[in-house]
């Protein structure tokens, strides 16, 4: 009898526990299985707006190398606006948006253009990453061909750490000044460029500067 007042016990003891934490311990079981089933719907999302997007990029690549397609350029334009549109935080709308600057800039002669899309492409870019300065590199050519001066040389002398592309960055800083006039200015920028170049003299380089009366035993 003391057995069965035991189990009797044990059972009441848990009806009790069960009326009184039962509806909660349900609300907790429905809210992992929530999370663990959100969090499965949410990766093959991200899984298959990664492969849109990659897709989009593809075609995107066979329309650029497609010279002889009437319609090249327009088409360029559509995809890339649509990986800018449609996967904006994807690598791929970023270099999407860098093919669109540079068929802006090279078959187009827009560098208005240009620098729209490449100001974007600066926006969604990693500024830690090399791609960052391959984009400010674009970037500032894009204001140099559009004659805004003191907006590429605010974009090169933003850089931070310019590393490998010190001497283009620096390069380039002497283009623009002696664009303005400054002939002193970019001396100095084409000869610190000189310095800072890994790969030997440039004959370009040393063209410049001749143009400015520096022979290359300067």
């Amino acid at each position: 009898m003391a057995e069965m007042r035991t189990e009797e016990e044990t059972v009441q003891a848990i009806k009790d526990w069960w009326k009184k934490n039962g509806s909660s311990l349900l609300i907790g079981i429905a809210v992992a299985l929530a999370i663990v089933f959100g969090w499965q719907a949410w990766q093959n999302h991200q899984m298959q707006q990664r492969t849109e997007a990659a897709s989009q990029f593809a075609d995107l690549i066979n329309a650029y190398s497609n010279e002889s397609e009437e319609n090249r350029a327009e088409t360029v334009a559509y995809v890339a606006e649509t990986l800018r549109e449609e996967y904006s935080d994807s690598a791929f709308a970023i270099y999407g948006m860098m093919m669109l600057a540079r068929q802006q800039m090279m078959d187009q002669d827009d560098p208005e253009a240009a620098i729209e899309s490449l100001t974007w492409a600066q926006g969604k870019a990693d500024e830690s990453s090399p791609l960052a300065l391959v984009i400010r590199n674009r970037l500032a050519r894009a204001q140099f061909g559009a004659e805004k001066y003191e907006e590429a040389l605010s974009t090169i002398e933003s850089v931070d750490n310019a590393g490998s592309f010190s001497a283009i960055f620096t390069e380039l800083k002497g283009d623009i000044l002696l664009a303005q006039g400054d002939r002193e200015g970019a001396r100095d920028a084409y000869l610190a460029a000189r310095e800072q170049s890994h790969q030997g003299r440039s004959g370009i380089l040393e063209l410049k500067l001749s143009d400015l009366g520096v022979g290359e035993g300067a």
